[in-house]
């Protein structure tokens, strides 16, 4: 069975969960970056950021982020699905799907009528409702596309 929580929830976890992050999303340079916005999410008065660990009998299998800006041009659209990830052996059997579920119901609990993402991944998000808005920019200039989907159930 699959347990999602909030790193906040867990901080027994929170140095495996920021390697986990970091090996999946991150760079040898910004380790600190994850370790820090992580680290401050856990204490943060507003509902974003957000980081998300699933847990398959107390082994991390997946994650996921709801971001204020995922490093991109579009400042004026929030909240951002961000690294949404499983590890590979489990591809396949729902766990994408479930984290997809649980974040939309999150950022639904956080007031949020929409959420956001950006990717230049083909076919997979629009399977469960996703839906192209506009092409935008990331941090280093390159084009992404966006797409959002309802919060609501």
């Amino acid at each position: 069975m699959i347990k999602i929580y909030e790193i906040k929830d867990r901080m027994d976890l929170f140095d495996q969960a920021v390697d986990f992050f970091w090996k999946q999303w991150g760079s040898t340079e910004n380790v600190r970056f994850y370790h820090d916005c992580m680290k401050h999410s856990c204490n943060a008065k507003s509902e974003l950021p957000r980081f998300y660990l699933a847990l398959q009998n107390d082994q991390l299998i997946g994650s996921y982020a709801l971001l204020t800006n995922d490093l991109i041009s579009r400042q004026d659209l929030t909240p951002w699905l961000a690294c949404l990830y499983v590890i590979p052996e489990l591809r396949g059997k729902g766990f994408g799907s479930l984290l997809l579920q649980h974040a939309a119901k999150e950022a639904n609990k956080k007031g949020f009528e929409n959420f956001y993402l950006c990717t230049d991944l083909e076919g997979y998000y629009e399977k469960y409702g996703w839906s192209y808005m506009a092409e935008a920019y990331i941090f280093n200039g390159q084009p992404t596309k966006v797409y959002v989907k309802t919060t609501a159930s």
